[in-house]
């Protein structure tokens, strides 16, 4: 009798302690889904640029691929046409003269490159991250309007995005609390796969992308439908719990961009300058990425613990 109550006993402390687990564990998974709303707007490409454009009035029209043909302008038959039959060579000297224009014309095209032609194959991969106390609120706001009204398919509409998101994070540097930067120089074909490592590593800590522009696809999740009195008392908690808003931009740039190491204020400050700087002429793709972004959300200093470990108190 007594070893059938022991046993009962042993089942119902293990039951228990089951279920205490998975109240604990479902809890906190549930709150860390909660936190985790993202705001995203990108675009862009990493096609190969053109070889060699040539100028106007110079030599050949439009775009030509290394392996000229004979034809078409510039140094071709109409420039051989004249030595046919001088020389006593033959079929053998228009060879020659051939041979020696493709010569000309690669040397002339080499020449020209560094003034309009040859397009720079290195690309730099370049992201700056900033954590905010989640009392700038503007910054959601600002993001959040930039999103819904972005051009991101034109490359002067992915160039402005760079700017505003940078700007935007600028003009709240009293609440910055944790920033960090990064850049890498490599070629074109392997800057692409860089830069969606990045993209794809912040986006993986959203559990929803709740508002996005991507190309000019717009894509919104359906509002949460607080009512007044909730939302002014969602964003007081959010206040006075000391919780954050993490904001990241990514871009793929011609050319160098080396971002200095964030070690404090003016470190970051200057590569929230820098990266906002690009050009349009120079700016492959870009990705600004924040989170949260849907009103009555959080990230807490544990979300930034365990999600953001390469962040720097600033």
């Amino acid at each position: 009798m007594k070893n059938k109550f022991l046993k009962r006993k042993f089942w119902f402390k293990s039951i228990l302690a089951l279920c205490l687990v998975c109240i604990l564990v479902l809890g906190n998974a549930s709150s860390a889904l909660a936190a985790r709303s993202g705001g995203r707007i990108g675009g862009g490409s990493f096609r190969t640029p053109r070889t060699y454009s040539s100028p106007r009035g110079g030599y050949g029209g439009g775009y030509r691929s290394p392996g000229y043909g004979y034809g078409g302008g510039g140094f071709g038959f109409p420039f051989l046409l004249p030595f046919i039959g001088f020389g006593g060579g033959g079929l053998f000297s228009i060879l020659i003269f051939i041979a020696i224009a493709n010569f000309l014309v690669r040397s002339f095209s080499n020449a020209g490159g560094g003034e309009s032609g040859y397009a720079s194959s290195q690309v730099s991969v370049a992201q700056v991250q900033v954590g905010l106390l989640s009392n700038a609120r503007e910054l959601q706001s600002d993001l959040n309007r930039l999103a819904l009204e972005a051009d991101t398919s034109s490359a002067s509409g992915r160039a402005t995005v760079a700017q505003e998101a940078s700007l935007a994070l600028l003009r709240h540097p009293e609440y910055w609390v944790y920033g960090a930067s990064e850049s890498q120089k490599t070629n074109i074909d392997a800057a692409e796969a860089k830069f969606n490592q990045l993209a794809l590593g912040e986006r993986s800590k959203f559990s929803e992308e709740t508002l996005s522009n991507v190309d000019s696809v717009l894509r919104q999740a359906e509002d949460k439908n607080l009512a007044p009195s909730q939302e002014s008392s969602a964003i007081q908690q959010r206040s006075e719990s000391g919780e954050f808003i993490i904001a990241t931009i990514i871009v793929g740039v011609q050319g160098n961009l080396n971002l200095p190491d964030v070690n404090g204020s003016e470190d970051l400050r200057q590569a929230l300058q820098q990266i906002g700087g690009v050009g349009s002429d120079r700016l492959l793709a870009v990705e600004v990425l924040w989170t949260p972004q849907a009103e009555g959300d959080t990230l807490s200093t544990n979300d930034i613990l365990a999600y953001y470990p390469n962040l720097k108190l600033v």
